[in-house]
Protein backbone atom coordinates (compact mmCIF):
# COMPACT_ATOMS: atom_id res chain seq x y z
CA UNK A 1 0.00 0.00 0.00
CA UNK A 2 1.64 3.04 -0.41
CA UNK A 3 0.38 5.14 1.64
CA UNK A 4 0.61 9.27 2.48
CA UNK A 5 4.03 8.44 5.00
CA UNK A 6 5.73 6.25 2.44
CA UNK A 7 8.97 6.46 1.19
CA UNK A 8 7.87 7.26 -2.50
CA UNK A 9 5.97 10.18 -1.14
CA UNK A 10 8.23 11.63 1.30
CA UNK A 11 10.94 11.00 -1.59
CA UNK A 12 8.47 13.38 -4.03
CA UNK A 13 7.76 15.82 -1.04
CA UNK A 14 11.70 16.67 -0.87
CA UNK A 15 12.57 16.56 -4.77
CA UNK A 16 9.58 18.71 -5.97
CA UNK A 17 10.21 20.64 -3.04
CA UNK A 18 12.46 22.65 -5.40
CA UNK A 19 12.23 23.31 -9.85
CA UNK A 20 13.47 20.11 -11.57
CA UNK A 21 14.17 21.53 -15.19
CA UNK A 22 16.15 18.30 -15.62
CA UNK A 23 15.23 14.71 -16.37
CA UNK A 24 15.76 12.21 -12.71
CA UNK A 25 14.75 9.08 -11.23
CA UNK A 26 12.89 10.51 -8.40
CA UNK A 27 12.27 7.22 -6.59
CA UNK A 28 14.07 3.84 -7.45
CA UNK A 29 12.51 0.91 -5.48
CA UNK A 30 13.94 -1.09 -7.45
CA UNK A 31 17.36 -0.75 -5.74
CA UNK A 32 15.99 -2.36 -2.75
CA UNK A 33 16.55 0.20 0.12
CA UNK A 34 12.86 0.66 0.53
CA UNK A 35 11.60 -2.41 1.95
CA UNK A 36 8.06 -2.98 0.71
CA UNK A 37 8.16 -0.76 -2.46
CA UNK A 38 11.10 -2.81 -4.42
CA UNK A 39 7.84 -2.84 -6.81
CA UNK A 40 7.89 1.09 -7.64
CA UNK A 41 10.41 3.58 -9.64
CA UNK A 42 9.27 6.93 -10.47
CA UNK A 43 10.76 9.22 -13.03
CA UNK A 44 10.47 12.78 -14.16
CA UNK A 45 10.48 13.77 -17.65
CA UNK A 46 9.79 17.21 -17.28
CA UNK A 47 6.81 18.08 -17.02
CA UNK A 48 5.63 15.03 -17.18
CA UNK A 49 5.76 11.70 -14.42
CA UNK A 50 6.02 8.02 -15.36
CA UNK A 51 5.02 5.64 -12.41
CA UNK A 52 6.28 2.30 -12.99
CA UNK A 53 4.54 -0.29 -11.24
CA UNK A 54 5.86 -4.09 -11.23
CA UNK A 55 3.14 -5.83 -9.39
CA UNK A 56 -0.05 -4.98 -9.19
CA UNK A 57 -0.62 -1.58 -6.63
CA UNK A 58 -3.80 -0.73 -4.01
CA UNK A 59 -4.62 2.98 -2.95
CA UNK A 60 -3.21 4.32 -6.53
CA UNK A 61 -5.19 6.63 -6.64
CA UNK A 62 -4.34 8.52 -3.55
CA UNK A 63 -0.40 7.77 -4.34
CA UNK A 64 -0.81 9.93 -7.37
CA UNK A 65 -3.01 12.68 -5.34
CA UNK A 66 -0.05 12.56 -2.64
CA UNK A 67 2.27 12.87 -5.61
CA UNK A 68 0.68 15.62 -6.90
CA UNK A 69 0.26 17.70 -3.67
CA UNK A 70 3.72 17.53 -2.96
CA UNK A 71 4.15 19.55 -6.39
CA UNK A 72 5.26 23.16 -4.97
CA UNK A 73 6.25 24.40 -8.19
CA UNK A 74 3.23 23.23 -10.03
CA UNK A 75 5.67 21.61 -12.38
CA UNK A 76 4.06 18.21 -13.32
CA UNK A 77 1.46 18.70 -16.13
CA UNK A 78 0.97 14.93 -17.11
CA UNK A 79 1.39 11.69 -14.55
CA UNK A 80 1.31 8.13 -16.86
CA UNK A 81 1.26 4.87 -14.35
CA UNK A 82 2.58 1.83 -16.38
CA UNK A 83 2.26 -1.53 -15.11
CA UNK A 84 5.33 -3.20 -16.17
CA UNK A 85 4.00 -6.64 -14.76
CA UNK A 86 1.49 -6.73 -17.73
CA UNK A 87 2.17 -8.22 -20.98
CA UNK A 88 3.44 -5.31 -23.37
CA UNK A 89 4.19 -3.04 -20.38
CA UNK A 90 0.78 -1.13 -20.93
CA UNK A 91 0.49 2.56 -19.66
CA UNK A 92 -2.01 4.91 -18.69
CA UNK A 93 -2.60 8.95 -18.36
CA UNK A 94 -3.90 9.16 -15.17
CA UNK A 95 -3.22 12.79 -14.98
CA UNK A 96 -3.51 15.64 -17.19
CA UNK A 97 -2.99 15.40 -21.16
CA UNK A 98 0.33 13.36 -22.05
CA UNK A 99 1.72 13.84 -25.00
CA UNK A 100 3.55 10.68 -26.95
CA UNK A 101 6.69 12.44 -27.18
CA UNK A 102 8.57 15.36 -25.53
CA UNK A 103 12.24 16.83 -25.52
CA UNK A 104 13.71 17.15 -22.17
CA UNK A 105 17.40 19.00 -21.50
CA UNK A 106 20.17 17.29 -19.68
CA UNK A 107 22.94 19.67 -18.60
CA UNK A 108 22.13 21.74 -21.97
CA UNK A 109 21.61 18.87 -24.35
CA UNK A 110 18.35 17.59 -25.81
CA UNK A 111 16.79 14.35 -26.24
CA UNK A 112 13.46 12.90 -27.27
CA UNK A 113 11.73 10.85 -25.09
CA UNK A 114 8.39 8.54 -24.77
CA UNK A 115 7.75 8.13 -21.52
CA UNK A 116 5.50 4.64 -21.03
CA UNK A 117 5.05 4.04 -24.84
CA UNK A 118 7.70 1.42 -24.61
CA UNK A 119 9.28 -0.45 -21.72
CA UNK A 120 12.13 2.24 -21.99
CA UNK A 121 11.62 5.86 -22.56
CA UNK A 122 14.76 6.19 -24.44
CA UNK A 123 16.72 8.17 -22.12
CA UNK A 124 18.64 5.84 -19.33
CA UNK A 125 19.12 8.19 -16.68
CA UNK A 126 21.62 5.89 -14.82
CA UNK A 127 24.00 6.86 -17.57
CA UNK A 128 23.95 11.00 -16.93
CA UNK A 129 27.48 10.89 -15.20
CA UNK A 130 28.86 9.01 -18.06
CA UNK A 131 27.28 11.21 -20.52
CA UNK A 132 28.78 14.54 -18.71
CA UNK A 133 32.20 12.62 -18.50
CA UNK A 134 31.99 11.73 -22.13
CA UNK A 135 31.13 15.71 -22.25
CA UNK A 136 34.71 16.50 -20.55
CA UNK A 137 36.95 13.54 -22.00
CA UNK A 138 35.70 13.43 -26.16
CA UNK A 139 37.71 16.64 -27.26
CA UNK A 140 39.49 15.14 -31.01
CA UNK A 141 38.64 11.75 -30.20
CA UNK A 142 37.33 9.32 -32.51
CA UNK A 143 34.42 7.53 -30.56
CA UNK A 144 32.84 4.42 -31.11
CA UNK A 145 29.63 3.82 -29.09
CA UNK A 146 28.90 0.12 -29.04
CA UNK A 147 24.86 -1.13 -28.33
CA UNK A 148 24.27 3.18 -29.18
CA UNK A 149 20.20 2.68 -28.63
CA UNK A 150 19.39 5.88 -29.00
CA UNK A 151 22.50 7.66 -29.18
CA UNK A 152 22.63 9.93 -26.45
CA UNK A 153 26.02 8.86 -25.33
CA UNK A 154 27.45 9.66 -28.93
CA UNK A 155 25.15 13.15 -28.20
CA UNK A 156 27.24 13.63 -25.34
CA UNK A 157 30.49 13.03 -27.25
CA UNK A 158 30.18 14.76 -29.72
CA UNK A 159 29.08 18.03 -27.66
CA UNK A 160 32.16 17.24 -25.92
CA UNK A 161 34.46 18.27 -29.04
CA UNK A 162 34.86 14.43 -30.49
CA UNK A 163 35.78 14.59 -34.29
CA UNK A 164 33.55 11.37 -35.04
CA UNK A 165 31.57 9.33 -34.06
CA UNK A 166 30.44 5.44 -35.12
CA UNK A 167 27.43 4.42 -33.31
CA UNK A 168 26.19 1.21 -33.29
CA UNK A 169 22.49 -0.75 -32.89
CA UNK A 170 20.80 -3.52 -34.15
CA UNK A 171 17.44 -1.53 -33.87
CA UNK A 172 17.09 0.65 -36.95
CA UNK A 173 14.50 2.62 -34.95
CA UNK A 174 16.52 3.50 -32.04
CA UNK A 175 19.18 4.65 -34.65
CA UNK A 176 16.55 7.10 -36.40
CA UNK A 177 16.03 7.99 -32.84
CA UNK A 178 19.03 8.49 -32.22
CA UNK A 179 19.68 10.89 -35.40
CA UNK A 180 16.91 12.76 -34.25
CA UNK A 181 18.71 13.62 -31.10
CA UNK A 182 21.98 14.42 -32.92
CA UNK A 183 19.54 16.76 -35.13
CA UNK A 184 17.98 18.39 -31.82
CA UNK A 185 21.18 19.43 -30.87
CA UNK A 186 22.30 20.88 -33.96
CA UNK A 187 25.07 18.43 -34.49
CA UNK A 188 26.62 18.06 -37.96
CA UNK A 189 25.83 14.74 -39.45
CA UNK A 190 29.25 14.40 -41.69
CA UNK A 191 30.47 13.69 -37.88
CA UNK A 192 28.57 11.10 -37.34
CA UNK A 193 28.50 7.32 -38.61
CA UNK A 194 25.83 5.30 -38.20
CA UNK A 195 25.86 1.46 -38.46
CA UNK A 196 22.05 0.28 -37.73
CA UNK A 197 22.95 -3.51 -37.91
CA UNK A 198 23.33 -6.67 -35.65
CA UNK A 199 27.25 -5.79 -34.32
CA UNK A 200 28.57 -9.62 -34.58
CA UNK A 201 28.09 -9.20 -38.18
CA UNK A 202 29.71 -5.92 -38.58
CA UNK A 203 33.19 -5.50 -37.66
CA UNK A 204 34.27 -5.22 -41.14
CA UNK A 205 32.75 -1.47 -41.50
CA UNK A 206 33.44 -0.86 -37.91
CA UNK A 207 36.84 -1.45 -38.32
CA UNK A 208 36.74 1.42 -41.29
CA UNK A 209 36.11 4.26 -39.25
CA UNK A 210 38.57 2.73 -36.81
CA UNK A 211 41.24 2.84 -34.83
CA UNK A 212 39.10 5.01 -31.89
CA UNK A 213 40.40 7.01 -28.97
CA UNK A 214 37.59 6.13 -27.05
CA UNK A 215 35.04 3.31 -26.93
CA UNK A 216 31.89 3.07 -24.96
CA UNK A 217 30.18 -0.59 -24.63
CA UNK A 218 26.95 -0.45 -22.99
CA UNK A 219 24.89 -3.81 -23.74
CA UNK A 220 21.64 -5.20 -22.95
CA UNK A 221 21.81 -7.61 -20.24
CA UNK A 222 19.96 -10.40 -22.39
CA UNK A 223 18.50 -9.32 -25.61
CA UNK A 224 16.85 -12.19 -27.52
CA UNK A 225 18.12 -13.31 -30.48
CA UNK A 226 20.92 -10.67 -30.40
CA UNK A 227 23.12 -10.52 -27.16
CA UNK A 228 23.31 -12.15 -23.79
CA UNK A 229 26.00 -10.83 -21.43
CA UNK A 230 27.49 -13.51 -20.18
CA UNK A 231 27.39 -15.52 -23.02
CA UNK A 232 28.86 -12.75 -26.08
CA UNK A 233 30.58 -10.15 -23.73
CA UNK A 234 33.65 -11.52 -24.38
CA UNK A 235 33.78 -11.27 -28.40
CA UNK A 236 33.57 -7.61 -27.95
CA UNK A 237 36.13 -7.67 -25.76
CA UNK A 238 38.69 -9.53 -27.80
CA UNK A 239 38.28 -7.09 -31.07
CA UNK A 240 39.08 -3.98 -28.90
CA UNK A 241 42.61 -5.24 -29.38
CA UNK A 242 42.15 -4.23 -32.94
CA UNK A 243 40.05 -1.75 -32.69
CA UNK A 244 41.67 1.08 -30.57
CA UNK A 245 44.66 3.13 -30.44
CA UNK A 246 47.19 3.12 -27.53
CA UNK A 247 45.88 4.91 -25.02
CA UNK A 248 42.33 4.90 -25.80
CA UNK A 249 39.83 4.88 -23.00
CA UNK A 250 36.89 2.22 -23.41
CA UNK A 251 34.43 2.46 -20.92
CA UNK A 252 32.33 -0.63 -20.18
CA UNK A 253 28.95 -1.12 -18.50
CA UNK A 254 27.25 -4.42 -17.24
CA UNK A 255 23.96 -3.92 -15.78
CA UNK A 256 23.16 -7.74 -14.74
CA UNK A 257 22.49 -8.31 -10.89
CA UNK A 258 24.02 -11.94 -11.57
CA UNK A 259 26.85 -10.80 -12.95
CA UNK A 260 29.48 -8.43 -10.73
CA UNK A 261 32.60 -6.02 -11.19
CA UNK A 262 35.31 -8.56 -10.70
CA UNK A 263 33.63 -10.61 -13.47
CA UNK A 264 34.05 -7.87 -15.73
CA UNK A 265 37.61 -7.24 -15.03
CA UNK A 266 38.45 -10.72 -15.06
CA UNK A 267 37.05 -10.92 -18.60
CA UNK A 268 39.11 -8.09 -20.10
CA UNK A 269 41.90 -9.47 -18.29
CA UNK A 270 41.46 -12.87 -20.15
CA UNK A 271 39.84 -11.24 -23.92
CA UNK A 272 42.18 -8.52 -23.55
CA UNK A 273 45.28 -8.28 -21.29
CA UNK A 274 46.08 -4.97 -23.20
CA UNK A 275 43.33 -2.91 -21.53
CA UNK A 276 44.40 -1.68 -18.36
CA UNK A 277 41.52 -1.23 -15.59
CA UNK A 278 41.74 2.43 -14.30
CA UNK A 279 38.59 3.11 -12.28
CA UNK A 280 34.77 2.40 -11.43
CA UNK A 281 32.89 4.97 -12.48
CA UNK A 282 29.82 6.61 -10.18
CA UNK A 283 26.84 6.01 -11.33
CA UNK A 284 23.49 8.52 -11.02
CA UNK A 285 23.45 8.03 -7.27
CA UNK A 286 19.26 8.33 -7.29
CA UNK A 287 19.90 5.06 -8.68
CA UNK A 288 22.07 3.78 -5.76
CA UNK A 289 21.12 0.28 -5.11
CA UNK A 290 20.98 -1.97 -1.20
CA UNK A 291 24.06 -4.29 -3.13
CA UNK A 292 26.00 -2.10 -5.74
CA UNK A 293 26.89 -5.45 -7.83
CA UNK A 294 23.30 -5.81 -8.58
CA UNK A 295 23.27 -2.71 -10.03
CA UNK A 296 24.83 -0.89 -12.62
CA UNK A 297 28.83 -1.33 -12.81
CA UNK A 298 31.17 0.90 -15.39
CA UNK A 299 34.64 0.69 -15.50
CA UNK A 300 36.81 2.64 -17.48
CA UNK A 301 39.71 0.72 -18.94
CA UNK A 302 42.89 2.63 -21.05
CA UNK A 303 44.92 0.31 -24.20
CA UNK A 304 48.26 0.42 -23.13
CA UNK A 305 48.99 -0.87 -26.61
CA UNK A 306 47.02 -2.03 -30.11
CA UNK A 307 47.94 -5.58 -31.89
CA UNK A 308 47.71 -5.32 -36.01
CA UNK A 309 44.29 -6.13 -37.91
CA UNK A 310 42.55 -9.64 -37.20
Amino acid sequence: MLDIESAPIQTCQKFFSSTQPEPRRVFHGRGQRYPGHEHLCIDWYPPVLLISLYKETSDLGNFVESVLSSDQHRQIDAVIVQKRYEAGAPAECVYGACAEQITVVENGLKFEVHPGRRQNAGLFMDMRLVRQWLVEHSAQRNVLNLFAYTCSLSVASLAGGARSVTSVDISKTSMLWGMRNHELNHQSMDLIKPIPHNLFTSWGRIKQFGRYDLVVIDPPTRQRGSFDAEKNYAAVVKRLRSLCNPGADVIACLNSPFLDTQWLLDLFAQQCPQAQFEERLPIAPEYQDHDPERGLKICRFTMTSATEDE
